[in-house]
């Protein structure tokens, strides 16, 4: 099983590697009165990093509401 788990990360570093190799071509992100050109393969990782650590925050405030909103009420 140890040798799966191998192969599966390899093939996934393989895919990353040819997606990165695949997209160098420079973009330009405006971004009010800022400008920032950089290759699309990095844009796009930082919008999924992004992505994940908002994520994130979402479900652990919808985790927090829901816990709120099910726990019993205190009786003094």
């Amino acid at each position: 099983m140890r040798y799966v788990y191998i192969l599966l990360i390899f093939a996934i570093a393989v895919v990353l590697f040819l997606f990165v190799f695949q997209n160098l071509a420079s973009v330009a992100v405006s971004f009010f009165s800022s400008n920032l050109t950089l290759p699309l393969s990095v844009l796009m990782l930082g919008v999924y990093l992004l992505g994940m650590l908002t994520g994130g925050f979402v479900v652990a405030l919808l985790r927090t509401l829901v816990h709120g909103a099910t726990r019993k009420p205190k009786q003094d």
